[in-house]
């Protein structure tokens, strides 16, 4: 497998899920080498001159108008690392953790950190030789930038901290002998330039966004099931209703239902059952679309900012300038997790109302829970309970993080961003969503099969068919957790979507 090479200005999602997700190996351009390089002999030739620059000969923060002498600097960056090291709670999962290292190697790969060449290089033979550095997912305010989790992966390149190599968690020290890599010792500027940036809260959006854009198919395909489930009339998603309020999503989901349901016996026109659907029904174009739109957006402040500098000081080799300002601030990943956020929890908010047609005998006109036996048997009920539980939570987790602010660092920070925190909310609404999804496919794969002599559309008879395959009829009750559980991996394998895009086209 070829390399990606990286430069700090051309990476993309789709690499950063190689490196993450397929252990891709990562290398540096001769043009990112050069650039590191250059910035470097800058930092040297201040340290020399004893120039007072911030962040190379002072401390940090509100230590910022402390000198440090050129004697102390290695002193000075091992300090920051092990003092800033205070992350809690669960580790970050592996796939994250390497989003990380990738992000943090690519912003350094700019030149405009000061690190040396050497240093980078640890960093990216550890995410090639897979050493993980145990990083605890709390602990970051989002500004000045991720430090504490930032910190936790740099404790491993100087023997510190724990770390995960070949499935076995071990000690820093071990991790990077038993890969053999040598432990570096941080020299001035290093420690700040590997943990001023936005990297974790970018990576956990990253894989989060390239997730939203399949889900998004996915949830298409799930209400095209429960449209035929219900009958559902398809003039609502005729082109010239959504050519007059042309908002992007909207129109394409609703090309991706007409098409998705092509050919399907199933579906009705306006008054040859009844004149119009209710809003779950009638608005897909609409909710959906406006998610997609969502997630258009974010996608393009993530591009962005995985190629972006977002450490300080920043340094300017070419014009010989060393300048202290605020790319640290994670508020425009913050603002955009949030949104983002909010645009998944809508996904599960309108598919479990789905759901709730379809178990409903006094909305979808099929027996009560999807069960012929009811009362003996329950069917569906409480799948919908879980469904409802779900979409309760992300109502709670879809508060925005961005709009609390703490100060820190004796009020020398004194807004920060909480852009980490949006980002971690947003991958769980992202996971009780595809729960809540799994429930919807289930449920109208089940109403189908009380229908007989109908024929399901082009798009839609691939996926009942994927969901058949691996989970049965509910002819009596048994324990359902077991066919969640499968929905929901059918999901995260993208395998409905996958399938049903070979046969038709989905946006």
């Amino acid at each position: 497998m070829s390399s990606i090479l990286i430069d700090g200005n051309s990476l993309t999602l789709e690499e950063i899920v190689m490196v993450a997700r397929n252990n891709s190996q990562v290398d540096l351009t001769a043009a990112a080498v050069d650039k590191v390089n250059k910035a470097r002999e800058l930092v040297d030739r201040y340290i020399e001159e004893e120039k007072i620059v911030y962040g190379i000969t002072t401390g940090f923060g509100k230590f910022s108008d402390v000198a440090i002498s050129k004697d102390e600097t290695e002193e000075l960056q091992r300090n920051l690392i092990i003092s800033h090291a205070c992350g809690v709670g669960n580790p970050l999962d592996e796939e994250i953790v390497r989003a990380i290292m990738l992000l943090r190697a690519n912003a350094l790969s700019k030149g405009h950190s000061g690190i040396r060449l050497s240093t980078l290089k640890t960093l990216i033979e550890m995410l090639n030789k897979g050493v993980h550095p145990v990083i605890p997912e709390k602990g970051s305010l989002g500004a000045s930038g991720d430090l504490a989790p930032l910190a936790h992966m740099v404790l491993v390149m100087i023997g510190e901290g724990e770390a995960v190599y070949q499935g076995r968690k071990m000690t820093g020290k071990e991790a990077m002998e038993a890969s053999g890599i040598s432990i570096i010792r941080l020299t001035s500027k290093e420690g700040l330039a590997l943990i001023n940036g936005t990297q974790v809260m970018t990576a956990i959006g990253a894989l989060t966004i390239y997730d939203c854009k399949q889900l998004l198919k996915l949830a298409d395909i799930a209400a095209a099931l429960t449209v035929e489930a219900q009958r559902g009339i398809v003039d609502a998603f005729d082109w010239k209703v959504h050519h007059v309020r042309p908002h992007q999503g909207q129109q394409q989901t609703a090309k991706n239902l007409l098409n998705i349901l092509e050919n399907s016996t199933f579906t009705t026109r306006q008054g040859e059952i009844r004149v119009q659907d209710a809003y779950t029904l009638r608005c897909i174009p609409q909710i959906h679309g406006a998610s997609r739109d969502a997630v258009d957006y974010v996608e393009g402040k993530i591009n962005i900012e995985i190629n972006s500098a977002t450490d300080n000081p920043l340094i300017f080799p070419e014009e010989e300038e060393v300048i202290s300002g605020g790319n640290f601030h994670g508020q425009p990943m913050a603002l955009s997790f949030d949104f983002l956020g909010i645009a998944i929890a809508e996904l599960a908010n309108v598919s479990e109302r789905r759901t709730e047609r379809l178990v409903n005998p006094q909305l979808s006109g099929l027996p009560a829970f999807l069960t012929a036996k009811g009362g003996l048997h329950s069917g569906f009920m409480i799948a919908q309970y879980a469904a409802a539980a779900l979409v309760s939570e992300n109502k709670v987790l879809a508060h925005p993080a961005s709009v609390d602010s703490i100060p820190s660092s004796a009020n020398q920070e004194d807004h920060v961003s909480m852009g980490t925190i949006a980002a971690r909310k947003t991958r769980e609404i992202y996971n009780n969503t595809i729960n809540v999804l799994a429930i919807e496919l289930m449920a109208a794969a089940q109403a189908i099969d009380f229908y007989k002599d109908y024929e399901l559309g082009k798009g839609t008879s691939e996926a009942y068919k994927i969901i058949r395959n691996h989970i049965p009829t509910l002819q009596e009750d048994r324990v359902m957790y077991h066919d969640i559980n499968k929905s929901t991996a059918l999901i995260a394998s993208h395998e409905i979507v996958k399938a049903v895009e070979k046969l038709v086209n989905i946006i």
